[in-house]
């Protein structure tokens, strides 16, 4: 899938200088670091929406300390 991303002149020339050390393409890096950074992205995003999720629902929350004091943690 054909995709366009544009970057500062400061990223590519990054880009271009690490693809130009490494004879590997820039696509590659690109890929890499979409690759590295996708699940922690997507678990960022999920947490978010749970926590919305809580405070619509009207719920109480209470601090974890009290928690981890009833679990005996």
């Amino acid at each position: 899938m054909p995709l366009s991303v544009r970057l500062t002149p400061d990223e590519e020339a990054r880009l271009d200088a690490l693809a130009a050390r490494t004879g590997r393409s820039k696509t590659f890096y690109v890929r890499e670091a979409i690759h590295s950074h996708l699940d922690e992205l997507e678990e960022k995003y999920w947490a978010d929406e749970v926590v919305r999720h809580w405070e619509a629902s009207g719920k109480k929350s209470r601090p974890a300390s009290e928690l981890w004091d009833e679990l005996g943690v």
